[in-house]
């Protein structure tokens, strides 16, 4: 059997949807990061999600364009390369390779601490691991069976968090106009939401809504991909958008210890408890696991997607080059590039957690930064806007995303223990970056492609 040579168009809208969705992971977002929201904003929460919202549409617009001019696996670097520079093509190259290799692992490693609910005790590590050695497994199988799968998945997922948001709505103890007044939980009182706590909150807001983008990295196996990218991705960030807002807002309304609620570690967890019983809110702990281990499926299959396309474009040496585009003849899947990328994940689960936090931690900005930017020259310049999609309000939504951006740096630049240290381990990626295309990309030539 002869391997293919490129990325057959076998994904209809539902499949890259579904995929989409599941490295959104809703559910993870609002079990796993939005109690950072509530720490830092208490009720305000939901107007720090409103804002991020706002920039998630507004990015969302951005990337819609983009991906209909141009819908290859390699993504963002390509956008750049296409409308910046080759220099600035590949730095936005080396910070998404962090930051796609590095999610998988951090998602995994989670995986133990929540399952402690039901199952206490377990290593973080060797479950890690496992979660990771068969996600990679399932990855290297067809996409449209992945897309499958991850659908599945997916179903159960919001299946959990419609039963969170039921649990509210049917019986809430708040009065809507609880939220008018912002407050934060401190120290057993509620106190008023200070500006600061308002910007690193919707900063997180921001990062809990992240992931419709990755819908590019499908583009060549998506039918009609100019056409269906912009729909996919504005689809994608308007139900994730409603997957987390809804549930959070249900609980806030019908917390029945308001403090505690704000202040718990796991507010979510606890509420559904407290109302649903300790049977109900294991089921939803088991949801919340699948949901976690969906999302490390579809991000193994953006990450393998994402090499194949540097590869193409030669963007390392021999045989990595070789290994990372070679499709499998049944499957015709980046097989040996998504067996490699889940052995450097499965490696990366050996590292501290803080470690890949700091290392991972503000590459988003970067790359939200050099879409905005990519937009605003390629409208421009004419490569962006044609018959495919076109953006409304232009440029409002580029300015908005990078208005939000300068938001997030600062509240990240605030962050003395984490956030400060993810920017100058940034600053270091973007360095070494700049050096390799500069002293050997340079010399051979090498250009961010479009396949035609």
């Amino acid at each position: 059997m002869i391997a293919p040579t490129t990325l057959p168009r076998s994904l209809g809208l539902w499949g890259i949807l579904f995929l989409t969705l599941s490295i959104t992971t809703p559910a993870s977002s609002l079990f796993v990061i939005a109690p950072g929201i509530l720490h830092e904003a208490g009720t305000g929460a939901v107007w720090a999600l409103a804002l991020a919202a706002v920039v998630s549409i507004a990015t969302a617009y951005v990337y819609a364009e983009l991906a209909s001019a141009w819908p290859v696996a390699g993504g963002e670097y390509v956008f750049v390369g296409q409308t910046l520079g080759q220099g600035p093509a590949f730095v936005m190259l080396a910070i998404n390779l962090v930051s796609n290799v590095l999610i998988a692992p951090v998602l995994a490693l989670g995986v133990a601490e929540v399952m402690a609910t039901f199952i206490p005790a377990l290593p973080a590590v060797p479950v890690a691991i496992a979660v990771l050695a068969l996600a990679t497994l399932i990855a290297v199988l067809n996409i449209r069976l992945n897309a499958l799968i991850t659908g599945i998945f997916l179903a159960v997922e919001l299946a959990a968090l419609a039963l969170v948001a039921a649990l509210g709505l049917f019986e809430p103890v708040h009065p809507l106009a609880l939220l008018a007044a912002p407050m934060v939980a401190d120290g057993g009182t509620l106190a008023p939401l200070t500006l600061a706590g308002f910007g690193t909150a919707a900063s997180i807001a921001i990062f809990a809504l992240n992931g419709p983008g990755c819908a590019i990295y499908f583009g060549e196996e998506l039918h009609e991909a100019p056409r269906q990218m912009g729909r996919a991705i504005l689809i994608s960030s308007g139900l994730t958008i409603l997957s987390i807002g809804l549930p959070l807002v249900a609980a806030l309304l019908s917390a029945p210890d308001l403090i505690a609620f704000l202040s718990a570690d796991d507010p979510f967890g606890a509420f559904v408890a407290a109302r649903g019983g300790s049977t109900l809110a294991a089921l939803v702990g088991g949801g919340i696991v699948l949901a976690i281990v969906n999302a490390v499926i579809a991000t193994i299959l953006a990450c393998a997607r994402f090499l194949y396309g540097t590869a193409r474009d030669r963007s390392w040496n021999l045989p990595l080059d070789e290994w990372l585009s070679a499709l499998h003849p049944r499957w015709a899947s980046p097989w040996l590039g998504t067996l490699l990328v889940g052995a450097v994940m499965i490696a990366c689960c050996f590292l501290p957690l803080s470690f890949l936090l700091v290392v991972s931690g503000a590459g988003l900005i970067v790359i939200y930064a050099g879409i905005a930017a990519a937009a605003l020259v390629g409208r421009r310049r004419g490569l962006t806007g044609g018959d495919t999609y076109r953006m409304p309000l232009f440029p409002l939504p580029p300015l908005v995303t990078l208005a939000a951006l300068t938001l997030i740096l600062w509240a990240t630049w605030l962050d003395l223990e984490e956030g400060r240290p993810a920017l100058i381990a940034t600053a270091v990626q973007i360095g070494c970056a700049w050096l390799y295309w500069r002293l050997i990309l340079v010399r051979r030539g090498w250009k961010a492609s479009v396949p035609m």
